[in-house]
């Protein structure tokens, strides 16, 4: 490989909210960034424009919006025009506007936990009713009840917020889940607002579908959040995408949060023209090593703590281990955090669920996992 991904970099003593949060002997393995350097164009394009100088307000080029317009229709065969695509400081920014956008005070918004919490308080955010229907955990993968979620919709049904790849349960939904999903929210006019932010970190054999790409129709009723910020380890620069085909759902979301949403930096339109043009690199053989080490994870817990379950991530670099099976007493985010002294995700910030598991971030050198994955089986064994 070009890139060395087995080198540690010290990060607890630089700005890092993931390795500073907790104490100095715990290990995180739990906010959704990575513990690699970003792509070397990233860096030198980054360092190229601070040579510059002068850092006034920003706006996106044509050419960053002609790349991520050929780059849709490369990947998915998705058509999107450049006036269809917009910039946002991030897709939470996203999917909140989003709720103030469709539909109107007191309006239902649709959200599948275990998902990404976020997701739980937006519509509130927004003055809307948050309205859960729960993903299914089965023997192989979590599914969709199809019937319960067209059941759970009412005439105040607006909106529904769609987590594609799945945080944190790892689901990368086939096209034909996808197509039954849209199908109900065509017919019963609900909006979709699909997180995609994870639709580059797929692993063989689950190619992204964008939802939106399914159809005219089903382009016309969807808003698609996406960011090169989890691909390409920029998350700090604040840069993400939108897309929306409908003029006049495009301009309502123009409208709500005016004045309170920033516009994006120019270092992080910088770092996403780069990513987006120079980074395949580097994201094609981060792949293969977060696949490898998605592999590691489930061979050691299966080795060493068989009592944890984890469905095989389809993509993402998130595992969301079950850990209900287990004789941790209370919480196990607290057991680790406090026995192990390894910092993950309480499973329960995920909604209804995610009692009784916890959410760990593989995307990191594989010496740093192993640590990790020994502390916690250490902990586990002196029970």
């Amino acid at each position: 490989m070009a890139y060395d991904f087995d080198r540690i970099i010290d990060r607890r003593h630089t700005d890092s909210a993931k390795w500073r949060w907790y104490d100095e002997d715990v290990l995180p393995l739990w906010v959704a960034d990575m513990d690699f350097a970003a792509p070397e164009p990233v860096i030198r394009a980054l360092k190229e424009r601070v040579s510059h100088g002068v850092f006034g307000y920003g706006m996106p080029s044509d050419t960053l919006r002609e790349v991520i317009q050929e780059r849709l229709a490369r990947l998915y065969g998705w058509r999107v025009e450049t006036g269809d695509i917009f910039f946002i400081p991030g897709v939470v920014t996203g999917f909140n506007r989003a709720c103030l956008a469709v539909g109107a005070p007191g309006d239902e918004v649709l959200v599948e936990p275990p998902v990404y919490f976020p997701m739980l308080s937006a519509p509130k955010n927004g003055g809307r009713i948050c309205k859960t229907v729960t993903l299914v955990e089965g023997a192989e993968r979590y599914e969709r009840d199809l019937d319960a979620f067209e059941r759970a919709i009412t005439e105040r049904t607006s909106l529904l917020l769609l987590c594609n790849p799945h945080n944190p349960v790892g689901r990368v939904f086939e096209r034909t889940e996808l197509e039954q999903l849209a199908e109900i929210c065509l017919r019963h006019d609900v909006v979709i607002c699909s997180d995609e932010i994870h639709c580059d970190l797929v692993f063989k054999g689950h190619p992204h579908v964008p939802i939106a790409s399914l159809s005219p129709e089903t382009a016309a009723q969807t808003i698609t959040l996406f960011a090169p910020s989890k691909t390409y380890n920029v998350a700090g620069l604040s840069c993400s995408v939108g897309v929306v085909q409908n003029p006049e759902l495009r301009a309502r979301l123009k409208v709500a949060g005016a004045g309170l949403i920033p516009h994006v930096n120019v270092l992080g339109y910088t770092a996403a023209l780069a990513a987006y043009r120079d980074g395949q690199e580097w994201l094609d053989e981060i792949i293969v090593y977060l696949e490898a080490n998605r592999d590691y994870l489930l061979e050691y817990i299966a080795a060493h703590v068989p009592a944890i379950k984890c469905h095989r991530p389809e993509g993402t670099y998130l595992a969301w281990l079950n850990c209900r099976e287990t004789s941790i007493p209370g919480n196990p985010h607290e057991f680790f955090l406090e026995h192990a002294r390894v910092a993950l995700n309480d499973g329960a910030v995920f909604g209804e669920g995610g009692e009784g598991f916890v959410r760990l971030n593989f995307g990191c050198p594989r010496a740093t996992l192993t640590e990790a994955l020994e502390r916690m089986r250490e902990a586990l064994d002196k029970l």
